[in-house]
């Protein structure tokens, strides 16, 4: 170790690369994860039967999510419609069963009059509360306070408009947290809370997720047999958990937001939110694998060479794990995986390939 810059670590199997969170901890804590599948990881020899392990690896994870037992039924509120830039605009709100009213904005081609595909468009984290749905979406020329954000994060481009002007039905939504979402406290104080109330932030951000998929899969206008969900950052690690837990969700699309638990617990802890912490989880599943959960339904994990929220060993080591789920499957050219230049980031160039992926499977 000591020809390690100082700060890096390596350990046996491993190149150094960077700041061990946990100091002299960090040999112990790799120990508990080791390198092996997980228990309930579908590369165990044990687990033969698909849809057995599925069944098994989503009741546990439901388990350890702690979400309260809440009936809903998918119902929103018309707030105001119009036309911007050829999309059809319809600003939305529903009261679910805890928390402030949950704004919404669907979009969809002007003039439109037929079934179309759906797509859930997940909204970044960001360290920003105050914003959820504006994030990814402009209603208006005026509407320009989230206009560096579109900049910096999505080559200037509010996204969300762009796929349906592509003949997308799309629903982005506040969810908990976030904006129309956030009920006042945030990150530590907001998880340090729900967990002396029983439940954690990543259920109930699944919860939120889910009941956007109910209303969206409801409508008229939307085809619930060809719904995508995508999302860069918190939108990808929602992703995760959405497209890995629910198989209406037809093709799934996470940017930015893949790696392994080692990854998180050695170096990178400290650069995420609480959204991603499910106690106990990581003994059960590595974290490619909650999305693995989906096989054979159809992945485009979309990741950033230079993204510091991760390291490239750990970002390369997801995509060897998922490959291999999907390959144990039967199902390997139902994966995708690109490694793209820069910082963290939804680029131009990068929802075009996945907005071509997603024509090929839901048009």
């Amino acid at each position: 170790m000591a020809s390690l810059a100082t700060g890096a670590v390596a350990f046996a199997d491993e190149t150094p690369v960077g700041e061990n969170n946990l100091g002299s901890l960090g040999q112990w804590a790799a120990n508990l994860l080791g390198r092996e599948p997980a228990a309930l990881s579908w590369r165990q020899p044990r687990f033969t039967d698909l849809e057995a392990w599925r069944r098994e690896a989503r009741g546990t994870v439901e388990k350890l999510l702690l979400i309260p037992d809440m009936p809903w039924k998918p119902e929103a509120r018309v707030e105001r419609q119009f036309e911007f830039d050829g999309v059809h605009v319809e600003e939305l709100s529903w009261q679910l069963p805890y928390g402030p009213r949950t704004r919404a904005v669907f979009l969809k081609p002007a003039g439109s009059r037929r079934r179309l595909p759906g797509v859930l468009a997940l909204h970044d984290h960001g360290g920003i509360s105050k914003w959820g749905v504006s994030k990814i979406v402009r209603l208006g020329p005026d509407d320009t306070a989230t206009a560096e954000h579109h900049k910096t994060y999505y080559g200037g481009r509010a996204w969300a408009n762009e796929l349906a002007r592509r003949g997308y039905a799309v629903l982005v939504h506040d969810t908990i947290g976030f904006a129309s979402r956030n009920p006042g406290a945030f990150e530590e104080k907001f998880e340090k809370s729900l967990l002396c109330a029983g439940t954690l932030w990543a259920g109930l951000v699944l919860y939120d997720d889910r009941r956007a998929l109910d209303y969206l899969a409801s409508r008229p206008d939307v085809d619930p047999k060809r719904i995508g969900c995508g999302g860069l950052s918190g939108g990808g690690l929602r992703t995760a958990f959405l497209g890995g837990m629910d198989s209406r969700i037809q093709a799934a699309f996470p940017v930015g937001w893949m790696t392994t638990w080692r990854d998180v617990m050695l170096y990178k802890s400290h650069k995420h939110t609480w959204m991603l912490y499910v106690p106990g989880l990581p003994r059960q599943l590595d974290y490619p694998e909650i999305l693995g959960m989906r096989a054979p339904l159809p992945v485009f994990v979309l990741n950033d060479i230079e993204d510091d929220l991760f390291t490239l060993p750990e970002m390369r080591e997801a995509d060897r794990i998922i490959r291999e789920v999907y390959a144990k499957a039967g199902a390997a050219d139902s994966y995708r995986c690109g490694f793209y230049p820069g910082p963290h980031k939804f680029d131009r160039a990068m929802q075009d390939d996945a907005f071509a992926w997603l024509d090929d499977l839901l048009k």
